[in-house]
């Protein structure tokens, strides 16, 4: 994206001119003097083995910055949890592994719930909460970069730029969030670009200027999994369990961070990844399920900040989003002839149909239940409530990782 707009609410660092990896990486190893950087990984155990995990692998080679990776396994059984310290056991980098549904780890989940600070359901936003309460545990490193175990053009410039703004603590940043352009033969990326940014834009029309939606409007890609956050925010920070994570992420930045202190940086010329299905007929899973958790994110959020969220309002939304999503994708069928690239109007207007379910069903969500879900404690207040609690969760780390079940 080669232009130097600054949209106004936060930052944003654009990639011009050649990239200079050499040149961001001989600064970095500089800056983690000062600022070491732990790497996280969420990962699905279904991710173990693929071509884009063991691309990711093979650029970390190359890398001498980071302090520690840290990686979050969902999903394992016994066998598979061998199977994946085996496969990471070829890193150099000896990254740390977290079991996240083995007997050791269970225990712990166990006792935060019975002193009233429940994780939640296993997801996402779980999986990151505990691997950064591993890196707070382990004391090594002072900013957290995370990103996706799924990213099929992965480069090691990406990681660069995305450590970058914070570790280079002279910029004044506390927060990033990566973007870059999604497409491939065709445009990618249709929860954001047809369900999230018409949806707050459609909130803006009804409710006003508001620093919050203003604030998430400005995100180039809100829902990019590609972050990099210090680690005194990090502690202040609560998390959704479920789809909401990238979104329920952004709010609390927001809530515990001035704006000044936030930026977004053009991590690469393009992205792909693993794609979800739509899943129009089935609200529990793909697209569906995620714009259903996205929705309620934003919905609640918006209430915390004193919007009134009623039943007349929520009518006026879904007509009000349907119309700018329309005109959306009349928008992103003449970016894609331009630019001689495939265009399914029929699967657009799919998409976008599944999304007006996927934000009605969130609305009725929120009016059963205007709370729902509690999103995880921060970990100030878990070491406030369970001082040794961090120390239990490392040492359960390393011995799962250093004696694999038989």
């Amino acid at each position: 994206m080669a232009d130097f707009f600054q949209t106004g609410a936060m930052a944003t660092l654009h990639r011009l001119g050649e990239p200079g990896v050499e040149r961001l990486e001989a600064q970095l190893r500089e800056f983690v003097q000062d600022m070491p950087i732990a790497l996280v990984l969420p990962c699905h155990v279904d991710e173990i083995g693929t071509p884009a995990l063991r691309g990711i692998l093979r650029e970390l080679e190359q890398v001498d910055y980071l302090q520690q990776i840290v990686v979050g396994i969902d999903g394992a059984s016994a066998g598979d949890w061998r199977k994946a310290c085996r496969f990471f056991a070829k890193s150099r980098h000896e990254p740390v592994l977290l079991w996240n549904d083995g007997p050791g780890m269970k225990r712990l989940l166990r006792k935060l719930a019975a002193a009233d600070l429940d994780p939640g359901r296993r997801g996402k936003g779980r999986n990151m909460w505990l691997c950064y309460g591993y890196v707070l545990a382990a004391g090594q490193a002072k900013v957290i970069a995370a990103h996706d175990c799924d990213i099929l053009t992965y480069n090691r410039e990406l990681l660069a730029r995305l450590c970058y703004p914070v570790a280079n603590d002279s910029l004044g940043f506390d927060f990033c969030k990566g973007y870059t352009a999604r497409f491939t033969h065709k445009l990618n990326g249709r929860v954001m670009r047809l369900m999230f940014t018409p949806l707050i834009r459609s909130l803006e029309s009804i409710i006003g200027t508001h620093p919050f939606l203003n604030y998430m409007n400005t995100f180039r890609y809100p829902l990019s999994g590609e972050i990099c956050v210090d680690l005194d925010v990090v502690r202040r920070t609560r998390m959704p369990s479920d789809w909401g994570v990238e979104v329920g992420m952004l709010a609390e930045v927001f809530r515990v961070t001035s704006p000044k202190a936030i930026c977004q940086v053009e991590i690469g010329e393009r992205f792909d990844h693993k794609h979800q299905e739509l899943s129009p007929r089935d609200a529990s899973k793909g697209l569906h399920k995620m714009a259903i958790d996205i929705a309620r994110c934003i919905f609640r959020t918006v209430a915390a900040e004193g919007i009134r969220m009623d039943s007349g309002l929520f009518d006026t939304l879904l007509s009000a989003y349907l119309r700018k999503a329309e005109d959306t994708i009349r928008f992103y069928h003449a970016d894609a002839e331009i630019n001689g690239l495939a265009f399914d109007r029929h699967q657009e207007e799919l998409a976008v149909a599944t999304f007006v379910r996927g934000i009605r069903t969130a609305a009725r969500d929120f009016m059963e239940d205007p709370l729902g879900e509690p999103l995880i404690p921060n970990w100030n207040r878990v070491e406030s409530a369970l001082p040794e609690f961090l120390d239990e969760l490392r040492e359960t780390v390393h011995r799962d990782q250093s004696r694999p079940p038989a």
